[in-house]
């Protein structure tokens, strides 16, 4: 077992722009990672086994919901402090941050903004230390970047719903107790609803043989005539704007998240270029090689820069989707082309399980793909800036 000898780049000096609790936080998770996440993934990568004994510590460092309200079992923090949660974690692996970006964003965020005060109370302070866990049902076999399609749907029976439909790639579905559903009432119009397993006629069927994220538990949610309880409709708000705002605070976690996967691929890489040896002398002091790294560190920089800025605008509550959309696609592209480049830099070895950086490529190939696709957040900022809806 390798020793974790990351050390994180700050070429700009941007820990001045973080307040200390900010640096406690990151600091925090930062360490959790390298004792407990660092040491068993590769592992459980190659085994296509989500490692469960990691829960609660994910609770105890804040990467279950870090700006939940404190009397709703969350930390308060800001949104500065989540996103460098995100970005610790994802160091460690992208599966594992989706668990805790899906618990936090997709679970916690809609019962919290959408939830009545004894829906809150019912479910986030067990969701905020792992002792339950969460999915999140948008995604359908045939609806996939349009949601608004969804045919999943409930229908009142007096004096309960009965859910039916199905969604697909969802994570944590597994092992998940509750799964916050979104599915079209009998008008059409889409509510969420929460759903707990053991109702029956829900069941969640594991995904199997993915090349990516494969410490991360992927399912299936099947609903077959499911009574939904009343109680479990979030009240305060329907319509897509509902599981898109869930959606923006996700998005918002990644584009901090894949800037640890591309610092985890470049700290690796830099470590590489000053030990290997050819033709006598290290592959770091080759032009070549320089080069890659040169713009390695200037592309993590443009994004921490980005980053910050956009959780600076989260905390004044200024920021808009399409500004989220542009620091996902942005940064996880960033970290996709540093860890293909930082792959070659380490040659035959760059593919082994003894380096992370083919773990984190394979999931990266996800992350450019789950919460709006590469091309869709393109479209987004087009449209933004023009006026115009090209994918409608």
């Amino acid at each position: 077992m390798k020793p974790d000898l990351f050390q994180a780049p700050d070429y700009y000096l941007l820990d001045d722009l973080l307040t200390e609790e900010h640096k406690l936080v990151r600091d925090s998770a930062r360490a959790w990672v390298k004792k407990e996440v660092s040491p068993i993934i590769e592992e459980y990568a190659q085994r296509a086994e989500f490692p469960h004994q990691i829960v609660k510590g994910l609770g105890e460092i804040g990467g279950f919901g870090p700006y939940i309200p404190v009397e709703y079992g969350g930390a308060g923090l800001d949104q500065i402090s989540y996103g460098l949660i995100m970005q610790e974690i994802e160091r460690g692996d992208s599966g594992v941050r989706s668990t805790s970006s899906v618990q936090s964003s997709l679970v916690m965020y809609p019962i919290w903004k959408y939830g009545n005060e004894e829906q809150r109370m019912k479910y986030l302070p067990k969701l905020a230390t792992g002792e339950m866990i969460g999915c999140f049902g948008l995604t359908e076999p045939d609806f996939g970047s349009n949601p608004g399609g969804m045919v999943t749907n409930f229908k009142d029976k007096g004096d309960h719903y009965l859910l039916n439909g199905a969604k697909m790639w969802i994570s944590n579905a597994p092992f998940a107790d509750i799964a916050v559903v979104w599915a079209k009432d009998e008008s059409g119009r889409i509510h969420g609803l929460i759903v707990e397993r053991g109702m029956e006629g829900f069941t969640t069927p594991e995904t199997h043989n993915k090349w990516s994220l494969r410490a991360s538990a992927t399912g299936e949610l099947i609903f077959d005539n499911v009574k939904v309880p009343k109680d479990n409709l979030l009240p305060n708000k329907s319509g897509l704007g509902a599981p898109l705002g869930c959606l923006d605070s996700a998005r918002y976690g990644i584009a901090w998240g894949a800037i640890g996967a591309a610092m985890d691929c470049y700290d690796t890489a830099l470590r590489y270029s000053k030990e290997r040896i050819q033709f006598d002398k290290p592959i770091g002091a080759f032009q070549l090689q320089q080069k890659k790294l040169a713009e390695m560190i200037t592309e993590i920089t443009k994004a921490q820069l980005l980053t910050w800025r956009l959780g600076v605008l989260r905390n004044e509550g200024k920021a808009t989707s399409a500004q989220i959309s542009m620091a996902k696609r942005n940064n996880v592209d960033m970290a996709l082309t540093i860890a293909r480049d930082a792959r070659q830099m380490l040659g035959g070895m760059g593919i082994t399980g003894e380096y992370s950086i083919m773990r984190h490529m394979m999931n990266l190939e996800s992350v450019v793909t789950y919460e709006g696709t590469h091309d869709i957040h393109l479209l987004i900022t087009g449209m933004d800036v023009t006026g115009f809806a090209a994918f409608k």
